[in-house]
C-alpha cells in the first residue's frame, strides 16, 4: 500500500464540506491534500476555487502524469459537463469527497466518470 491510499481510506466517513481540510469536513481537493501531505507533499493547496471549470494544471507542476492509475495516485475525472472532481485510487478502487452522500466513500473499481487525467508523486 502507500501512505497516499492509506490515508484516504482513513479519511472515508468523514463529512462532506465544501473547501473543507480537515476533521470538520473535506471537500475533494481536501482530501487529495490530506492524502498528499501523508505521502510527503508540503506545497500550497489550492484554495477558492469554484464547483465548476477551474484550471487544475497545477498538477502537472508539482505531481509527475503518469498513463495508468495505481493506489495512492490522484485522479482527475470530469464529473459533469465543466465540472471537475478528485480522488485517490485505492488497491480495490478510489476514495472521493462524494456531495451528495455528504461524506468521504470509498468505492469499488474505477471511477464511472470520464478519467481527465492520473498524477503521482515524485516517480
Amino acid at each position: 500500500m502507500s501512505a497516499v491510499s492509506d490515508a484516504a481510506i482513513a479519511a472515508v466517513g468523514t463529512r462532506f464540506r465544501l473547501h473543507g481540510r480537515g476533521a470538520d469536513g473535506l471537500d475533494c481537493v481536501g482530501l487529495v491534500a490530506l492524502a498528499l501531505r501523508a505521502g510527503g507533499y508540503v506545497g500550497e493547496v489550492p484554495t477558492g476555487y469554484s464547483l465548476r471549470g477551474d484550471d487544475w494544471g497545477v498538477l502537472d507542476r508539482v505531481l509527475v502524469r503518469v498513463a495508468e492509475a495505481e493506489p495512492g495516485d490522484v485522479l482527475l475525472m470530469a464529473a459533469g459537463p465543466g465540472q471537475l472532481h478528485f480522488g485517490i485510487r485505492t488497491a480495490t478502487g478510489f476514495v472521493h469527497a462524494d456531495a451528495g452522500l455528504r461524506r468521504v466513500v470509498e468505492r469499488p473499481g474505477m471511477p464511472p466518470w470520464p478519467l481527465i487525467g492520473v498524477w503521482r508523486m515524485g516517480v
